[in-house]
């Protein structure tokens, strides 16, 4: 049980890559806050974990809104009697198509979910974690801010940032024992897989997959498994790395 003991907070977890991170965080005895803004779908992968005799709550919530964010906090204090992870994992991303056909509004979204969403957790988490001794940052950004691909230039730059802050979190945070690290998955065989690639369909899958020296897209398991480590004892000594999960795309 390499997380027993331990109450994280994963965003955007009612499907994709945040269902297989709190699931898997679930399994190595973590009690963990499933956050995400469909009601729906978080509620019921936290009943799955208790199902398969894991600890989760679902906390609603949009990773945008400062008031919102707090009140994730609040609802692990609530639930669990403080919070010790935090995987920042809820993200969008705009169609594939020319950055000049972009609109404004999608643009604003997309920076308000991946980017914005890092001051909020900061501003209402670091103070909590401080007062703890210490926590983990657990930031999942994407290949596409350091290996981007043509007609996601809005969303490669909001990723581009993410690893950014992240690298200078971790830095300033050092001291107080707050631990930032970055994943950087390639692109995966989840819900916004049609918009990156812009219409799903056999051909793009192969475009897709044809970058990929390994061959396939990557899945849940592949990130859960990389944010496992990140959050874990075992990285105690790990912080402002960035870890590509990617199957050979960035080398």
């Amino acid at each position: 049980m390499r997380l027993q003991g331990k109450v994280a907070l994963i965003t955007g977890a009612g499907s994709g890559f945040g269902e297989g991170i709190a699931t898997r965080f679930a399994a190595e005895g973590a009690r963990v806050v499933v956050n995400d803004v469909a009601r729906e779908n978080g509620e019921r992968v936290a009943s799955a974990i208790r199902a398969g005799g894991g600890d989760a709550v679902f906390a609603h919530g949009d990773v945008s809104d400062g008031d919102s964010v707090k009140g994730l906090l609040e609802a692990s204090i609530s639930a669990y009697g403080g919070l010790d992870i935090v995987v920042n994992n809820a993200g969008v991303s705009h169609r594939n198509q020319p950055l000049l056909e972009v609109s404004e509004a999608d643009f604003d979204r997309v920076y308000a979910i991946n980017v914005k969403s890092l001051y909020w957790t900061a501003q209402h988490m670091v103070p909590h974690f401080r007062t703890r001794g210490g926590g983990v940052f657990v930031n999942i950004a994407s290949t596409a801010g350091v290996r981007p691909r043509p007609g996601l230039v809005w969303y490669n730059g909001s990723k581009g940032a993410m690893i950014t802050i992240s690298k200078a979190m971790a830095v300033e945070l050092a001291a107080d024992r707050i631990r930032v690290n970055v994943i950087n998955p390639v692109a995966g065989d989840t819900p916004l897989l049609a918009t990156f690639m812009g219409e799903d369909t056999p051909e793009r899958r192969a475009q897709f997959v044809g970058v990929i020296p390994m061959g396939r897209f990557s899945q849940p398991r592949d990130i859960a498994n990389a944010a496992l480590y990140l959050a874990s004892d075992e990285a105690d000594f790990i912080t402002g790395a960035c870890i590509e999960v990617d199957g050979g795309r960035c080398v």
